[in-house]
């Protein structure tokens, strides 16, 4: 069963005026799905057709000959994460279980931001920002380009920031940190981050 592009979950001009449809209708519409694309056309006919995406990322990624499967298979999922990381009127300050262990772990929402960004605004070319739970504390991480937590055993991604230019060059062109502004204050999705907590039975 080919890999389809799974939908967003809000409109294409959904998460307007902090990004653009016109960011979504590339980024989505051709991004996204190029990658997969091109996975499709990787497994066809191998050992791999047929497993979930999950598997595909972590069987690729232990192995340095399936590299051009790891980079588009992790690149799907990273990038359906970083879609659901986001909502139309998200942003600010956390509720719920993850705010608590935001205050426990990080040290309240304000040290949250300011190193969340810094890893954003660290990684040098394209990649990705997480807020991740590992050995039962939060932690925030960053990965070049196609790099997930998913391959790292017992870590949880529970957020995602995009920070190829891509995600935000049409909107923002070369200022990451005003994307990022933007990313904490006006769409990140904390119930998206709650539900993953409770998924892992946090």
């Amino acid at each position: 069963m080919a890999f389809e592009l799974p939908d967003l979950p809000y409109g294409r001009g959904g998460l307007a005026p902090h990004i653009s449809e016109e960011t979504l209708n590339f980024h989505h519409g051709k991004h996204h799905q190029a990658y997969v694309t091109n996975l499709n056309g990787l497994i066809e006919g191998t050992d791999l057709a047929g497993k979930s995406l999950e598997e595909i990322v972590k069987i690729s990624g232990a192995d340095k000959s399936k590299a051009g499967i790891f980079n588009n298979a992790a690149q799907v999922w990273n990038h359906t994460f970083y879609w659901h990381s986001m909502k139309p009127g998200g942003g600010g300050a956390p509720h719920g279980k993850v705010a608590e262990l935001i205050d426990r772990d990080l040290g309240g929402y304000d040290e949250f931001a300011k190193a969340f960004k810094a890893a954003g605004g660290t990684q040098f070319g394209s990649g990705w920002a997480w807020l991740i739970l590992k050995d039962g504390k939060l932690a925030i991480t960053k990965t070049p380009n196609a790099e997930t937590p998913l391959t790292d055993e017992g870590a949880t991604p529970l957020l995602t920031m995009d920070v190829w230019e891509h995600a935000y060059y049409l909107d923002y062109q070369n200022s990451r940190p005003n994307y990022m502004d933007a990313f904490l204050n006006h769409l990140v999705n904390w119930d998206f981050a709650n539900q993953n907590l409770a998924d892992a039975g946090v």
